[in-house]
């Protein structure tokens, strides 16, 4: 019996790359899926239901249960679409996977407002489109001990702030944002939400110029770039078993997975009135500037009895 037998998945962004794989191996551990991709281009134009269509026939060939859809996922009526064919196809719903996104790279002054809205409408409104109705549905269950999860998709280029990526980094970003509140929101639900930041090679990644890549790749190291390597973790976090986990991002390249911090407050400074600007500079220059430049605080403790 596979780790997610019995149970209902949504996934967007399943007919290609990381989603694909996460569709087939969901599949394989048990569940019924539900698989949307527009079929677009790596920037997004065009579409074509045949990739979805086609993981979903692979699965059913190799005895699994999918259905595909080939709509838009920042359309919200596809999203309403996907839960609904979840829960009149196969009973329920229990996982929601998050995975579809475009690529339109600039740097920030060469980034026209076209593509900008495109990036951010693909990734936080396709979020938006399926956590939606999802949680209408799962809120309607009223069942706190109902084991349900949200599985979204950031990116290290949010993450770390990749400079030609401005659009695609703030939308990522924003995904994390969405999965804390959401973890928050909806846990007297029983609902589950976390984040994954992968690191593949996929058609999005294909479109990296050339002269930015690093040196070629060897067949272990294409291997070890797989997108069937994100699955793992996407199936642990769509168990049952993952309940002790929300309100996280997490890492996986590869054949390593990793965990975030959250972000908290690492030092700060307590006035009994408005600050003054000069020294509240001074202040910070003092006891925030080696932090911030990445010395640990024992070594800025160190130093600064010495200055």
């Amino acid at each position: 019996m596979g780790l997610l037998e019995g149970r209902v998945a949504v996934i967007t962004g399943g007919g290609r790359g990381i989603g694909a794989s996460i569709a087939r191996r969901y599949a394989a551990e048990g569940a019924s899926v539900v698989i949307n991709d527009l079929g677009t281009t790596a920037d997004g134009s065009g579409g074509d239901k045949g990739p979805a269509e086609e993981v979903a026939a692979e699965i059913r060939a190799a005895g699994g249960k999918a259905i595909a859809d080939g709509g838009d996922i920042a359309d919200v009526a596809t999203g309403r679409r996907l839960v609904d064919a979840a829960v009149e196809e196969f009973g329920k719903l229990d996982i929601l996977v998050n995975v579809a996104g475009i690529l339109r790279d600039r740097m920030i002054f060469n980034l026209g407002e076209e593509d900008w809205d495109a990036v951010i409408r693909v990734h936080l409104k396709g979020h938006y489109s399926t956590v939606h109705p999802a949680s209408q549905y799962w809120r309607q269950q009223r069942n706190a001990e109902g084991n349900y999860r949200i599985i979204n998709f950031s990116s290290i280029s949010g993450l770390d702030g990749s400079p030609g990526q401005a659009n695609y980094a703030a939308a990522k970003m924003g995904v994390v944002g969405l999965t804390y509140s959401l973890a928050q929101g909806l846990a007297k639900y029983g609902v589950t939400a976390n984040a994954i930041a992968p690191g593949a090679a996929t058609r999005l990644t294909a479109t990296v110029p050339d002269d930015k890549r690093a040196t070629k790749r060897s067949a272990e190291e294409i291997a070890e770039r797989s997108p069937d390597n994100i699955a793992p973790l996407a199936v642990y976090l769509g168990s049952e078993r993952s309940g002790w986990l929300t309100g996280r991002t997490l890492s996986a390249a590869g054949y390593q997975v990793g965990l975030y911090s959250n972000p908290e407050i690492i030092r700060q400074l307590n006035g009994t009135e408005p600050w003054d600007v000069e020294k509240l500079g001074s202040l910070m220059e003092t006891n925030f500037r080696r932090v911030a430049d990445g010395l640990p605080p024992s070594v800025f403790a160190a130093q600064r009895t010495q200055n």
